[in-house]
Parts: C-alpha cells; sequence; structure tokens
C-alpha cells in the first residue's frame, strides 16, 4: 500500500503553470527514500546548485518511489543530477 502526502505541492506533471518556468528542457527522475517535506526541500536545494537548473518539482510519494522534474534551459550532466540526489541522502533509480 502507497500513501501519499498532501504537501500543497503543485502538480506540473499534467498542466503548464504559470509557476513553472518555459524550460526547454525537462529531466525526469526517479528517486527513493523521501518521506516527508523536509525530504523534498533537501532534493530541491542539492539539484538546484547545479549550473543551468531553472526549477525542481517534486511528486513525493512517501516511502515509495517519487518523480522529481528538473526543469533547465540547457542539457544537465547526469551523474552531476545522480551526486546531488545522493548528496540530500537518496538513491536515484532507473525507469
Amino acid at each position: 500500500m502507497t500513501d501519499r502526502i498532501q504537501l500543497g505541492l503543485t502538480d506540473v506533471s499534467t498542466s503548464a503553470s504559470a509557476a513553472a518556468p518555459a524550460s526547454a528542457i525537462n529531466e525526469e527522475l526517479l528517486v527513493t527514500g523521501m518521506t516527508c517535506a523536509h525530504c523534498v526541500a533537501s532534493v530541491r536545494e542539492e539539484l538546484s546548485e547545479i549550473d543551468g537548473v531553472e526549477a525542481v518539482s517534486v511528486d513525493l510519494v512517501a516511502g515509495g518511489t517519487s518523480h522529481v522534474t528538473v526543469h533547465s534551459a540547457t542539457p544537465l550532466d547526469d551523474d552531476a543530477l545522480t551526486a546531488a540526489i545522493e548528496e540530500a541522502g537518496y538513491t536515484r533509480v532507473s525507469a
């Protein structure tokens, strides 16, 4: 059973939002280990420090595999994305 926690986050996966940047590239990542808003904030903070990242959105699935979208205008280094997630204390998984 997967419990979803409502955090008041905007779901940008279903529609374009005024708050979402008009980025040319959206990297979709799968991350395990996140359980709360603090986890989301940690991942956002680490990913936002990568040069070129314009925004980060997270669809949290507490205790499951969460979907993280990284918005950028240019391609990002895949190893840097993985390292940022690991620095935050979580694990990136492949699709």
